[in-house]
């Protein structure tokens, strides 16, 4: 008998429900995106993403639900993400998990944004052998996370100030891209020479695998700054690709570097950043020449979305490690940590 799990992600500026069969089938991935309502903002505003995923909740599960082609007595479980995030936003869809799960009597997991992300790897390549090396790239986090088993997450290297998103979105600003920078950035780019302008690459200390991205986006707005006081030009292109290039080379070095002391012949990608195209190209294109296996989602499973959420939430679920009622939304999650206390006590998953 097939386990059909409702997935709910509502951790930043997109709405998302997903249903889907066994931790591996995706039945449906509907996502509503903000990014139109942001945009004249220039970012996220908390309070109005929470605002958006109040209105646009239901309609989403219901599409859900609907794609699916499945009633909500089919369930057999619904997966939230209940941090890290905006406290409003995430609170939208934990009391909504909450209402479903109690209204159903059926088991409530709950589930960290960033392992959603290293899990949309287990939606592509549902039988991955462990361990794993997985390096997630998005807004607000850049982490190179370590995976002995399921429910077995260390983080190994992290950002010690700008992500690198949010590295991509400052300096869209500067060189006047608008917003979400990334995906600005990456188009920019591919008209761009990377060898035009020279740009720091930050690796720390010896054998640090952390990241440091706030001296690159600082070195791209000096070099406006001095263009400008020259009277010169600045060809955006050039600097866009210049900057994409200098921030990817660490990435991947350091991938590659942690795979080496750790071991691991398969690597992962993920995250809204791992949409990227040179990164994909730079990354897939080292693991080929060093004999490692690489595992890129697509797209669609790179940005937020609930069915990645929902396949972390199977594999929590065979674990037994369903939350509480008392489930609140964590805005400071840590990767590998839980806060909640309890488990399910309705009726058996499994019949």
């Amino acid at each position: 008998m097939s386990v059909f799990i409702l997935a709910l992600e509502t951790s930043c500026d997109e709405t998302s429900a997903s249903v889907v069969a066994d931790g591996t089938e995706v039945l449906s991935n509907i996502i509503s995106s903000q990014i139109d309502v942001h945009r004249k903002f220039g970012g996220v505003v908390p309070e109005v993403a929470s605002r958006k995923h109040l209105e646009l909740l239901n309609q989403v599960v219901g599409e859900a639900l609907t794609a699916a082609g499945l009633t909500l007595d089919a369930l057999g479980a619904v997966a939230v993400t209940y941090g890290p995030g905006l406290v409003g936003a995430l609170l939208v869809g934990v009391s909504a998990a909450k209402a479903i799960a109690y209204g159903l009597n059926i088991p409530l997991v709950g589930v960290n944004h960033l392992e959603g992300h290293i899990y949309a790897n287990f939606l592509c390549e549902p039988g991955l052998d462990f361990p794993l090396l997985c390096l997630i790239v998005s807004g607000g986090h850049t982490d190179l996370v370590y995976m002995a088993k399921h429910g077995d997450c260390r983080v190994i290297g992290r950002t010690r100030d700008d992500a690198a998103g949010e590295a991509f979105d400052k300096v869209a600003r500067v060189i006047g891209l608008g917003y979400p920078g990334g995906p600005l950035i990456d188009r920019l780019a591919r008209e761009g020479n990377p060898k035009a302008i020279s740009l720091p690459r930050a690796y720390l200390e010896e054998g640090s695998l952390d990241f440091s991205f706030s001296g690159l986006k600082s070195a791209v707005i000096y070099t406006l700054q001095r263009a400008e006081q020259r009277g010169e030009e600045i060809n955006k292109a050039d600097l866009a690709a210049s900057f994409q290039e200098a921030l990817i080379d660490v990435l991947v070095d350091k991938t590659f570097t942690a795979a080496q002391d750790t071991g691991v012949s398969t690597i992962l990608l993920a995250g809204g950043v791992s949409a990227n195209s040179r990164l994909r190209l730079a990354i897939t294109e080292r693991a080929a020449g060093s004999n490692y296996r690489m595992v890129v989602p697509p797209p669609v499973l790179c940005t937020d979305n609930a069915a990645m959420v929902a396949c972390a939430g199977y594999y929590k679920l065979l674990r037994g490690a369903t939350a509480p009622l008392t489930l609140n939304a964590v805005p400071d999650l840590k990767l590998g940590e839980e806060r909640y206390e309890g488990n399910f006590k309705g009726k058996i998953l499994h019949g």
